[in-house]
């Protein structure tokens, strides 16, 4: 018996996708809540790795499920049978898609997933991803796709820059800090944790069971490749608020063995004259993401972590106010391949398409 995908209502719009590099990690999460998206038809499935395997030969758990096979790149098909795109492709491979996609069907709406829309300044990707920006006119019009900041542009747009994960967990704790000029913004430090998957699924050395198991460490030290991108997204909240901008960033991820799940630590010294408490800090906080559904603001007796957001599409935020050397500390966890990748992207895909943001993302987190 072959399990159907879910029955489209009528009332809801149909999205007919396509998703490149669907075999790797955020490709396959991609599916898996797009199957439970009641609008979203997977119509094109690109892997070049896999192409002609069923997808169940490469992610056992859909089995029975009724998916279209893994197939060669058709950049043609997917212009004409497709609405929406979502691209999961290394870094600097995605921009001739979206060139060629957009030229072909100036109506399809696509979510990179990658790097190759985020920055504003092309020249950045030369310094901080080793590679020349073919397309540096399709930078100006992505829109940043961080949907708890800049959702009404995204609903106009056609194409977004869905945010790297670490990005995305930490813009999101600092942002109403910078927003309301709370902390100095030349002070930030983050560092942040990531589980494995966070690198992909093409295999490495350093993600092989006995090198990362019952190990943690360091990587990307002094110039990892999100600290632009962060620092880019900081400076224009803010000038939003009022402030000019001017944002430093000192940010060290590190690797540890868990699947899934990112947990980020932020400190900045409290700006001159600021004098807050826990209090006010969290209404400050709750005041910010009012009506964002994906935000948890969490109570001062308990501080984000890794399980708490397993398989959901949720970030959670916990503040403190350390009097003792004028400092703010704040903490936030996400599921690095739901709201650092492929959940956030169907956000954006939802409010591209005029349909509730939370559409295909209601799923509880998985405890234990």
């Amino acid at each position: 018996m072959i399990m159907p995908l879910h029955s489209v209502r009528w009332d809801v719009v149909v999205i007919r996708v396509g998703i490149v590099g669907a075999a790797g990690y955020a490709g396959g999460e991609l599916m898996r809540l797009l199957m439970g998206h009641e609008g979203a038809v997977l119509t094109k499935l690109v892997s070049r790795t896999h192409a002609g395997k069923s997808v169940s030969e490469v992610y056992p758990g859909f089995y029975r499920y009724d998916l279209p096979d893994f197939q060669e790149a058709s950049v043609s098909e997917l212009a004409d049978i497709c609405d929406a795109v979502f691209l999961a492709s290394p870094a600097g491979a995605a921009w001739p898609w979206i060139k060629e996609l957009t030229s072909l069907n100036p109506e399809i709406k696509i979510i990179d997933i990658g790097s190759d829309l985020r920055l504003k300044d092309a020249s950045l990707y030369e310094e901080w991803y080793g590679y020349t920006h073919g397309a540096p006119e399709l930078l100006s019009e992505a829109e940043y796709g961080l949907t708890e900041l800049h959702s009404a542009k995204i609903q106009d747009a056609r194409l977004v820059a869905n945010p790297g994960c670490y990005p995305t967990a930490t813009i999101l704790a600092l942002a109403p800090l910078i927003h309301f000029g709370l902390v100095r913004a030349d002070s930030l430090i983050v560092n942040a944790l990531s589980g494995v998957s966070g690198a992909g699924r093409t295999p490495g050395q350093g993600y092989h069971f006995p090198e990362c198991n019952e190990n943690a460490r360091a990587y990307g030290l002094l110039r990892h490749r999100h600290i632009p991108e962060i620092e880019q997204e900081l400076a224009a909240i803010s000038k939003a608020g009022g402030y000019d901008g001017t944002v430093s960033l000192s940010f060290t991820p590190h690797l540890v063995p868990l699947n899934r799940g990112i947990l980020v630590t932020g400190w900045a010294d409290l700006a001159s004259g600021v004098n807050v408490d826990i209090e006010s800090l969290r209404e400050t906080y709750e005041g910010f993401y009012e009506g964002k559904t994906f935000i948890r603001i969490l109570p001062p007796d308990q501080i984000p972590q890794t399980k708490a957001v397993l398989g959901s599409n949720y970030c959670d935020i916990s503040v403190r106010v350390d009097g003792r050397t004028k400092r703010v500390l704040v903490m936030s966890a996400i599921d690095n391949l739901v709201k650092g990748a492929a959940g956030q992207a169907i956000q954006n895909m939802n409010l591209m398409f005029g349909e509730p943001e939370d559409r295909g993302l209601k799923s509880a987190p998985i405890w234990p």
